[in-house]
C-alpha cells in the first residue's frame, strides 16, 4: 500500500511556471511506474508524463518541451516541472503510482492558468 500527496499547485498566468510534488507515504525505490494524470472539467483524465525506476520518461506530446518529470527516491517524491505554461494546461492534476499489480491515485492538485 502507498499514499500519495500532491502539492504546489495554483493560478499562474500564461507563460509561467510551476513545479507539483507528489510525497509517496512509502519508498518509491521499487514503484514502478510513477507519473502524472490531468483532468480538466467535462474531460476524461489524460495521461501528461511518466517515469520507470530506470529513469526512462515519456511525456504527452501536448506538453513534450515544456513539462519535466523527475524523481528523488531520498525523498519518495516525484515532480512535475511545467513550464511556457498555456490556459489549456489547466486542469487537477493527479500523482500515479503503480505497484503489484494495483494503481494508486493521489488526491489532485489544482492548477489554474489564466490568459
Amino acid at each position: 500500500q502507498v499514499q500519495l500527496v500532491e502539492s504546489g499547485g495554483g493560478l499562474v498566468q500564461a507563460g509561467g511556471s510551476l513545479r507539483l510534488s507528489c510525497v509517496a507515504s512509502r519508498s518509491i525505490f521499487s514503484i514502478n511506474p510513477m507519473g502524472w494524470y490531468r483532468q480538466a472539467p467535462g474531460k476524461q483524465r489524460e495521461f501528461i508524463a511518466r517515469i520507470t525506476s530506470a529513469g526512462v520518461t515519456n511525456y504527452q506530446d501536448s506538453v513534450k518541451g515544456r513539462f519535466t518529470i523527475s524523481r528523488d527516491n531520498a525523498k519518495n517524491t516525484v515532480y512535475l516541472e511545467m513550464n511556457s505554461l498555456k490556459p489549456e494546461d489547466t486542469a487537477v492534476y493527479y500523482c500515479y503510482a503503480r505497484m503489484a499489480w494495483t494503481d494508486y491515485w493521489g488526491q489532485g492538485t489544482q492548477v489554474t492558468v489564466s490568459s
